[in-house]
């Protein structure tokens, strides 16, 4: 599929319809996008490691979905991160090496197993959660509380439309 998501132009919506993204608006909003992309990313590396030192960045969204969601199937997981059962098996043969997460029989469906933190792994991605919770509201303390609660609405509601 092309970037456009029209799958190469048939039935491209006509110049009038099309948002103008010459507009200050969206101009500023790629810009401060980026940045923030740029620093996630990187702050995905630092995490990772305060993690475990041999834990790819990449890795670090996984334990994170795992966190807040319980254990899983390794499909959900790949479905979720956006990437194929080959990666998935990798990153998760990796983390279980590290002593992060563990396998256990799927009780819905004997032949699947499901994917859980372990309680070392447990213990480690809430320990740097917390940190990085804390970094934010350092940063953000002159912040009004009610500007970091629509922050957080808004970011949602783009995360959402980003998923259609």
């Amino acid at each position: 599929m092309h970037e456009d998501g029209n799958g190469g132009g048939e039935h491209a919506a006509s110049p009038e319809s099309e948002p103008d993204v010459e507009q200050p608006a969206f101009l500023a909003l790629e810009r401060e996008l980026t940045v923030l992309l740029r620093r996630a990313r990187a702050s995905q590396g630092e995490m990772a490691r305060a993690v475990h030192p041999d834990l790819e960045p990449s890795a670090y969204g996984l334990l994170v979905r795992l966190d807040e969601c319980g254990r899983q199937r390794a499909t959900e997981l790949a479905g979720y991160i956006g990437v194929g059962k080959a990666t998935m098996s990798r990153q998760l043969r990796a983390l279980e090496e590290l002593g992060l997460v563990g396998r256990e029989p799927d009780p819905a469906d004997g032949r699947a197993w499901l994917v859980a933190l372990t309680g070392e792994g447990r213990r480690r991605v809430s320990r740097v959660r917390e940190a990085r919770r804390g970094r934010y509201a350092g940063r953000l303390a002159d912040w009004d509380p009610a500007e970091v609660t629509e922050l957080a609405r808004l970011l949602n509601q783009l995360n959402r439309g980003m998923e259609r």
